[in-house]
């Protein structure tokens, strides 16, 4: 793995939650079918937080890394939301969802610090229109369009 990735403070925070998350999972017990699906729905998203943020680590563009921003964003939103659940069915172990509030908010500031020091120069225009720089429209025309491409396998040539 990368060395870089290993000590960013956000995957090593994501990390953490990944921990906390297989904990409670351990802790609910199974007559509460509910909670074990909420369990395993915060396990998924809780594994998403560290490949998302490999995979825009792993990039350079900016409307990849906006694009893999978003889907952390949701998952780790949906793992603090899951937090009434348990409260809501009578899970005993309340404190440890505590535990886990406070290390998806840690996550939540380390995620904002990194999301700006994304390169909004360095980006191909998304025609979704979702992830595009401010100051980029989805029906801009592509800069690179009028860059002369010679096809190196062209045997026509």
């Amino acid at each position: 793995m990368n060395e870089q990735l290993e000590n960013m403070p956000l995957y090593r925070k994501a990390w953490d939650i990944v921990n906390m998350v297989d904990r409670i999972k351990v802790l609910v017990p199974d007559e509460m079918e509910m909670l074990q699906d909420i369990t395993r729905n915060m396990q998924n998203d809780a594994s998403l937080l560290t490949a998302k943020i490999a995979g825009a680590h792993s990039s350079d563009l900016y409307d990849l890394k906006m694009e893999n921003a978003a889907i952390i964003r949701k998952c780790a939103r949906d793992i603090h939301v899951s937090y009434h659940w348990f409260s809501f069915e009578g899970f005993k172990e309340m404190e440890y969802l505590d535990l886990l509030s406070s290390e998806i908010e840690e996550f939540r500031i380390l995620f904002a610090e990194w999301v700006k020091t994304f390169d909004p120069w360095d980006y191909v225009i998304d025609r979704w229109g979702l992830f595009n720089p401010p100051g980029v429209n989805y029906d801009d025309k592509d800069p690179d369009e009028d860059i002369p491409y010679t096809d190196p396998f062209d045997e026509d040539r």
